[in-house]
């Protein structure tokens, strides 16, 4: 089962709840075939040095207040957003035969709801700057795959420094690169770039014209990638 992980300074929440959970359930022992996880990349709030306080400011310059930092090419009107998404997306969760698909229980609560309308969950931002990375290394080693892709639109979680990340982590693990930085495809379209470590141990991908929010931007990319990080397998060439 898979789960879908800056300049700026912003926190990718997938890059939190996946690889913790996946650790918890690798560390729990329980059965559950958990063949890998995909998140979005995660970025730490601390200490900056002169010169990335500088960068900072400029991008803030540069993106302006009509610019979206989540998705820089995007249209900035508001009456183009689905503004029903966030309820919808609420009672599709909530329906008995998708969390039967998603073999979902409800333990300790009656319904799905957002994190952020949720009386349950409480977090605590410091712990949300914790970095993660160590515990996606582990899981790694644990033998489950990794796959950590961003949108080659997003400012708030670009895809360069993802892709810094992952590559830090790979010299880490000791993983070679098996498949070289290249594009990959959807289609007779470019979908993005993609580099591969190990035997497909670690992986990185941009999305092409994606967001920060990837699959929302991009879905028929973005089911591209995620078929082929379930069968285990690069992204196409062309």
């Amino acid at each position: 089962m898979g789960f879908a992980t800056n300049v700026r300074k912003k926190i990718g929440h997938g890059g939190h709840y996946v690889p913790q959970l996946a650790q918890l359930i690798v560390q729990s022992n329980v059965k559950f075939n958990l063949k890998g996880i995909a998140i979005w990349r995660s970025a730490i709030r601390g200490f900056q040095s002169r010169a990335c306080t500088f960068v900072t400011s400029q991008l803030e310059k540069e993106l302006s207040d009509f610019t979206d930092p989540y998705n820089v090419i995007g249209d900035e009107l508001k009456e183009k957003e689905d503004v029903c998404a966030r309820e919808n997306t609420q009672e599709y969760l909530n329906r008995k035969d998708v969390q039967k698909a998603l073999h979902a229980q409800l333990l300790g609560f009656n319904q799905w709801s957002l994190c952020r309308s949720n009386s349950i969950l409480r977090y605590d931002l410091k712990n949300e700057e914790i970095p993660t990375i160590g515990v996606v290394g582990s899981l790694v080693k644990s033998g489950i795959r990794a796959l950590v892709y961003s949108g080659d639109q997003d400012a708030v979680i670009p895809f360069t420094g993802t892709r810094t990340l992952v590559n830090g982590l790979a010299k880490e693990l000791g993983l070679k690169t098996t498949v070289p930085y290249r594009p990959w495809f959807e289609g007779k379209q470019v979908g993005g770039w993609t580099q591969v470590y190990g035997n497909i141990q670690l992986s990185f991908a941009s999305v092409r014209g994606a967001s920060h929010k990837v699959p929302v931007a991009q879905p028929a990319r973005s089911l591209v990638l995620f078929k082929a990080f379930l069968a285990g397998k690069p992204l196409p060439e062309a």
